[in-house]
């Protein structure tokens, strides 16, 4: 973990969820996940280890509401839920929240949150605003689909070998196989990787063993062509 990165808990009820979201959090840098919780109480027990900046949380939990959690917070939060009532983005929002995303959704939307997050986050870390930056911070958490203009989309001979690594393969490979596959870093992988999941290119899931943590792999996005050779 770097010093500058961006500590997240993630909260929701289903391990399965909460490791999948977790993951998306793992492959974007500039964060870490301080910890998952299936229960309130778990998720007291990670803030109570150490600092966290944000949380995401599920509204529904065994021991409790996920809104009322919210609001007992004193780090960034945003809801991640099934619900659909619009009392409950009200009440949300109300208690804190910075942003409600219903579930299922694609990862792209949960990734360009984050990043979101973390713009507003780097526009909020100077010791004085005015209202020009308060409103760039507030714009900054509504992410918009333009993220194919963005830079991360420039030309990249790497970026190229990741994609053409993953479009090739079998099945879907890890951050580490496709370094190997390559000949680069594991980092690097890792961070061509999360760029090309965070504009729709690839997807993430994660690949589950017999013990341990879970494992990031990709996989060809939905209509993806494989290259002609």
């Amino acid at each position: 973990m770097a010093a500058t990165d961006l500590s997240v808990l993630v909260v929701d009820d289903d391990f399965r969820v909460a490791n999948l979201h977790a993951g998306i959090v793992d492959s974007i840098a500039g964060f870490t996940v301080a910890g998952t919780a299936n229960t309130l109480t778990a998720a007291r027990e990670v803030l109570a280890a150490g600092p966290v900046d944000l949380a995401l949380v599920d509204v529904y939990l065994p021991d409790g509401s996920g809104i009322d959690f919210v609001r007992e917070l004193r780090c960034d939060a945003m809801v991640l839920t099934a619900s659909t009532d619009g009392s409950a983005v009200r009440a949300a929002l109300a208690a804190g929240a910075l942003a409600f995303l219903v579930k299922p959704f694609p990862h792209t939307e949960l990734a360009a949150r984050l990043a979101a997050y973390a713009r507003y986050r780097r526009i909020l870390a100077t010791p004085q605003v005015d209202n020009a930056r308060v409103d760039a911070a507030l714009q900054a958490l509504r992410p918009t689909n333009t993220a194919a203009s963005g830079p991360a989309t420039v030309a990249s001979p790497t970026k190229d070998l990741v994609l053409h690594s993953i479009l090739e393969a079998g099945s879907p490979l890890s951050a580490g196989e496709v370094a190997t596959a390559i000949g680069i870093s594991r980092a690097t992988a890792q961070r061509y990787l999360a760029n090309l999941v965070g504009t729709g290119t690839l997807r993430m899931r994660l690949r589950y063993g017999s013990t341990g943590r879970p494992e990031q792999e990709y996989s060809a996005a939905v209509g993806e062509a494989k290259p002609e050779r």
